[in-house]
């Protein structure tokens, strides 16, 4: 059997998509404009709207969204009367962490082992060129069969709901029959997958301060009350002795009854040392899908190199907790701040602030364009049945975009399945996932225009 002609268009192209990619990857847009230069992200914001530009789509704009970063839309008209489709990804992208950790530069695209290596490569401007591709290849095949919007947001990654509060603002805008979010990925490489859930999240940051500052802890230490030991005990009162999370007012029992993740594959994958044990009870899928998570994701103290004989007078954590659809972000935000509050001791001075946030999401799995997108994926993937899975992280427009097109089919795919290790070190994409996924896109935005 000869390949679909839109699988060839899309093998043809992808010289084109490496170098698309490897420039989008050199941008440094980490939406932190402390940490990192606002100029790196309104390049990649530029570069994007050059892209549209390039492909025909009208109405292209650096939208300002109200936490100060962009977001890039544009719309390419289809024939009269089709649906119109929305595609979604996002340029900013995740700090690098340890640059020495990195194999290779995290800022510039490197091939190595099949895969191509680099910050933001699958998470998510590999979606952004996924859309392109399938889109390029549907112009050479017969035309763009749907009415496209796409937008690329600025600040994913930061969790500060600039584009949320967009959308709501100008509702119009995004209203569309079908919204493709390009930001998830399949199970495993070369089995496909739509996800159905996303877990929501919360970002607070708590400070615990004891004295008016730091002491000699050969004179004071052993009465004086140490901040950082206090922060330790907080933080530790945060999961069981078995590792699960134990906010009070969470529930942590839910259950996921979809598709399961095999213990040894999840070790292999998060790459969990040999002897060391996985926390929390109940199956994988459970604890990753459907129950909250709690994550300390810094502390501020003293490094070790330089480290003085000190008792510390203030110490201060930022932390993540994702938590599983039916649970509102809001109320668990509340939980957490209450928490860290309640279980501070030696009566410390404690403050807790929310600095992120976004609610779960559930997709309807049974839609119309699910079934479409079943028979894209089989076909760009040689017969294999598409699969559902929920996933960890958090998305926090889903649920801005069902709330304000209730009868708008939402559907998320992409590019960061396991081996990705999206935002960790040496984060990857296969280009044969690229490939693949982009073809079951134009695929999928054939069948759903006769649907």
């Amino acid at each position: 059997m000869s390949p679909h002609p839109v699988a060839e268009t899309v093998a043809s192209l992808m010289p084109r998509a490496k170098a698309e990619l490897t420039e989008l990857v050199a941008f440094r847009s980490v939406a932190d404009f402390e940490q990192y230069p606002r100029s790196e992200s309104e390049a990649a914001a530029n570069w994007v709207a050059d892209a549209l530009r390039t492909e025909g789509f009208q109405d292209v704009a650096l939208l300002d969204t109200p936490d100060g970063t962009q977001s890039v839309y544009g719309y390419l008209p289809g024939p009269e009367g089709a649906p119109t489709v929305l595609l979604y990804a996002h340029y900013d992208v995740q700090p690098p962490l340890d640059e020495v950790g990195w194999a290779t530069p995290p800022f510039e695209l490197t091939e190595r082992n099949g895969r191509w290596y680099g910050r933001g490569s699958a998470d998510c401007k590999g979606g952004i060129v996924m859309h392109l591709l399938a889109l390029r290849a549907l112009k050479a095949n017969g035309g763009v069969p749907v009415h496209v919007k796409l937008i690329a947001e600025g600040s994913e990654e930061q969790g500060t709901g600039g584009l949320e509060r967009y959308a709501e603002a100008h509702p119009d805008l995004l209203r569309a029959d079908t919204i493709v979010v390009g930001d998830a990925g399949n199970f495993r490489v070369g089995l496909p997958t739509v996800t159905a859930t996303l877990r929501g999240m919360t970002l607070v940051r708590v400070r615990i301060d004891t004295l008016a500052g730091n002491l000699h802890s050969g004179q004071f230490g052993g009465a004086a009350p140490d901040a950082l030991a206090a922060l330790v005990r907080v933080l530790d009162s945060l999961r069981a002795e078995d590792g699960s999370t134990t906010v009070e007012g969470l529930a942590a029992d839910g259950v996921w009854d979809g598709l399961q993740y095999a213990e040894d594959d999840f070790r292999k994958d998060a790459r969990v040392l040999d002897g060391v044990g996985l926390i929390g009870r109940g199956s994988v899928a459970d604890r990753i899908w459907a129950r909250p998570a709690v994550t300390v994701l810094g502390i501020d103290c003293p490094p070790v190199v330089g480290a003085t004989p000190s008792v510390q007078a203030s110490a201060r954590a930022l932390i993540s907790l994702r938590v599983p659809p039916g649970m509102d972000a809001a109320e668990a935000t509340k939980a957490l701040r209450a928490h860290l509050e309640s279980h501070t001791p030696w009566g410390a001075r404690v403050t807790t602030e929310q600095t992120g946030q976004g609610q779960a999401f559930r997709a309807d799995t049974t839609s119309p364009a699910y079934e479409a997108m079943a028979a894209a994926l089989s076909e760009a993937y040689d017969g294999e049945k598409m699969q559902a899975s929920g996933m960890g992280g958090s998305i926090p427009l889903c649920n801005t975009l069902a709330a304000l097109y209730p009868e708008a089919e939402i559907l998320l795919i992409g590019l960061s399945e396991p081996e990705a290790q999206i935002h960790a070190v040496n984060e990857s994409v296969s280009p044969e996932e690229l490939e693949r996924m982009s073809v079951a896109e134009a695929l999928f935005l054939q069948r759903y225009a006769t649907s």
